[in-house]
């Protein structure tokens, strides 16, 4: 094995290293986030429904006094109708 070659196959390679480069400026970066006209829609909708109480109070009031006054009358069928109505909405 002859050394000298190795060492004519380094200089020649040496010589291409990349020689060192000047110093750049420094660049500062800032993150930023854009929010789309779409996922304002969905916020706005979000706080509306949290402002929406979860029971209608109104509502309940009225059935509570049908009730006790005997005049709200539902079928076992009537009643069976809107709960399948309630699953092909939720399907």
């Amino acid at each position: 094995m002859r050394i000298e070659a190795y060492s004519q196959i380094q200089q020649i390679y040496g010589a291409q290293k990349a020689r060192s480069t000047a110093k750049t400026e420094k660049v500062s970066f800032s993150d930023s986030l854009q929010i789309s006209q779409k996922g304002k829609d969905i916020q706005t909708a979000k706080a509306a429904l949290a402002r929406t109480p979860d029971v209608r109070a109104s509502l309940v009031e009225n059935v509570k006094k049908r009730l006790e006054s005997g005049t709200y009358n539902v079928t076992a069928d009537q009643f069976a109708d809107r709960i399948f109505a309630s699953d092909e909405k939720l399907a």
